[in-house]
């Protein structure tokens, strides 16, 4: 991080929605501390207030929880897909270099007999040479 990222941090969303429902909350109870009206009346209001901030916390928690297990399935169904991904992969590769493996003997085994049949011919051919040679 360089030094501006330092000092200016990036605030994330979550960070953000609490201090706007801090805010809020600040907000409505200085609004009805100072509102005039009689203390049965403002207690009333606070309590209702209250409920109503705190269903509305709790329809938050649900959709929050929600979108969790939908990211958190994502999440999973992808992994799962990488690693089958991975897996395919590995199988190819594994086949793919078994078959090399096998061209690379066969070729061996050719240039074996290869150079076998020519040793054979050279010695035919030099034990030739020989017995025209010994003879007068």
């Amino acid at each position: 991080m360089n030094k501006a990222e330092n000092q200016y941090p990036v605030q994330n969303g979550s960070t953000f929605a609490k201090g706007m429902f801090i805010g809020g909350l600040l907000g409505a109870a200085a609004a009805l501390l100072f509102a005039p009206k009689p203390g049965r009346e403002l207690r009333s209001d606070l309590s209702d207030k209250v409920t109503a901030v705190t269903d509305k916390t709790k329809d938050y928690a649900a959709v929050i929880g929600s979108k969790t297990k939908d990211v958190a399935a994502v999440a999973g169904s992808k992994a799962t897909d990488l690693a089958k991904t991975v897996s395919e992969s590995k199988a190819t590769v594994l086949s793919s270099a078994k078959q090399a493996s096998e061209e690379v003997m066969e070729e061996a085994a050719k240039a074996d007999k290869e150079v076998m049949d020519a040793a054979t011919r050279a010695v035919q051919e030099t034990n030739e040479e020989l017995n025209t040679a010994s003879r007068p």
